[in-house]
């Protein structure tokens, strides 16, 4: 039943769409069969059951010997109605089985009926369309319910996902350059970030590999840094991550520094630190927790916003539904000489980072 339940969550854009495809068929069915049939009126001689016919078309070719009113003959039995050749049939079919004067009369119609009038492929293709028209707005009503439905599980869908996403700030994957609010945000008297990244992962992201390039304001290319997938655990989509790669690359230094933040249950397993240990140093993803990297030239402070793990038959605590990291670059001092300072007025306490 989980397994069903994290299906469900993961795919809701595509069970909701596809639930609502049935739904709507469903209700087109019920409509066009049992809500609003299609009531057959006006029935014309060539869809009368054969006896009923035989009697009809009979009573016209005796009315029609009578008078030799053709064109009267012609509106009774409806002749644009009949398909092409099937009104000559019947006629030859009736002469054979009555044999006598009747069979005279029934020819002799059936010879003046050979030159239909030029408005006749106007009127069947009339009677086409108005027979064609109950299975269009079945049709229709069907696919508009389809859509309404869709359209209603969608927005039911993302309205709930707004409302339990967490409010973080700044914006994923966004630059902040220039210090946050004093009233908000107090970096002690390191002064605020050069530059301050967001970056959050989701389960089904399996190419997130966010990197950030960390510039002066004079636009001077200073560095990069970063987070990637380190580890996985697990089989089938979507993978399951147990380990990311927290990363900082300095221009001026040789080296990339990077540390592997762990879930719970990786961070506690040997053979898995043993095996990410060539990576980096292993931290402990946990809320609230500051992972410093430091090149040459270059400080970065990764702050552990969120953290969510997955629900499966994986242990738990194994792998990651949902991680936020705060990314916050610094110059060290002497390095460049327009690196923000603290702003006047705000708390002075000793440095954090």
């Amino acid at each position: 039943m989980g397994t069903i339940l994290q299906f469900v969550q993961q795919r809701k854009t595509s069970v909701a769409l596809i639930g609502g495809a049935v739904l709507g068929l469903l209700l087109g069915l019920a409509i066009g069969w049992w809500w609003w049939p299609v009531e057959w009126t006006n029935s014309t001689p060539g869809n009368l059951r054969s006896d009923f016919q035989s009697d009809y078309i009979l009573w016209v070719v005796e009315h029609y010997a009578t008078t030799g009113d053709l064109e009267w003959a012609r509106s009774k039995l409806g002749v644009e109605y009949w398909k092409e050749g099937q009104l000559a049939e019947t006629l030859e079919r009736l002469a054979q089985e009555r044999g006598g004067q009747e069979a005279v009369r029934l020819r002799a119609l059936a010879q003046a009926l050979e030159a239909p009038p030029e408005a006749a492929p106007a009127a069947s293709a009339v009677s086409f369309w108005a027979r064609l028209r109950p299975v269009v707005m079945v049709c229709g009503v069907a696919i508009l319910a389809v859509a309404l439905v869709g359209g209603v599980l969608l927005f039911v869908s993302r309205l709930r996902r707004r409302r339990a996403a967490p409010v973080v700030e700044p914006s994923v994957g966004v630059a902040v350059v220039g210090p946050p609010p004093p009233e908000r945000v107090t970096w002690g008297v390191a002064g605020p970030p050069l530059a301050q990244f967001v970056t959050t992962y989701r389960l089904g992201d399996d190419h997130y590999d966010p990197s950030f390039s960390i510039e002066l304001e004079s636009g001077e290319f200073m560095g990069e840094c970063g987070v990637g997938i380190s580890e996985t655990i697990g089989v089938g989509a979507p993978n399951k991550v147990t380990a990311f790669e927290v990363w900082l690359f300095d221009k001026n230094d040789i080296r990339t520094v990077t540390k592997v933040l762990m879930s719970d249950y990786a961070f506690h397993d040997e053979a898995l630190r043993t095996k990410l240990a060539p990576k980096g140093e292993p931290v402990l993803a946990e809320v609230g927790k500051d992972i410093i990297l430091e090149t040459k030239t270059l400080r970065v402070r990764a702050h552990v916003v969120e953290t969510e793990y997955g629900m499966g038959n994986l242990p738990p605590h194994s792998f990651f539904e949902r991680l936020t990291i705060d990314l916050a670059a610094w110059v060290k001092p002497g390095q460049e000489g327009t690196q923000p300072t603290a702003e006047v007025g705000a708390p002075v306490a000793p440095p954090t980072l």
